[in-house]
């Protein structure tokens, strides 16, 4: 499994950012194979994880039409700045 780790600091979010942030959380989970997402904000700071089973559905999920153009929104309207790390998980423990 692996962790897209989505580091962010944000500008002013508008209704547009919340739907479009929505609409692609679905489209990762329902066409691409995301096994979760969860991501939060405090201030102007934005973290998303989001959880995959390779990195062949993180690759097809970056290339994208619609995930491109929303990548395009972010960077020029909503983001000041952000960071995507890919990382493995090679073991992991639960309560």
């Amino acid at each position: 499994m692996y962790v897209v780790i989505f580091r962010a600091k944000t500008r002013a979010l508008d209704s547009e950012y919340f739907s479009v942030a929505n609409k692609m959380r679905e489209i990762a989970i329902e066409q691409f194979g995301c096994i979760e997402f969860t991501a939060v904000t405090e201030g102007a700071n934005e973290i998303a994880l989001s959880y995959w089973p390779n990195e062949e559905s993180i690759r097809a999920w970056k290339s994208h039409a619609e995930h491109k153009v929303a990548q395009q929104l972010g960077r020029e309207r909503w983001y000041e700045s952000y960071t995507v790390q890919v990382a493995h998980i090679s073991r992991e423990y639960s309560f």
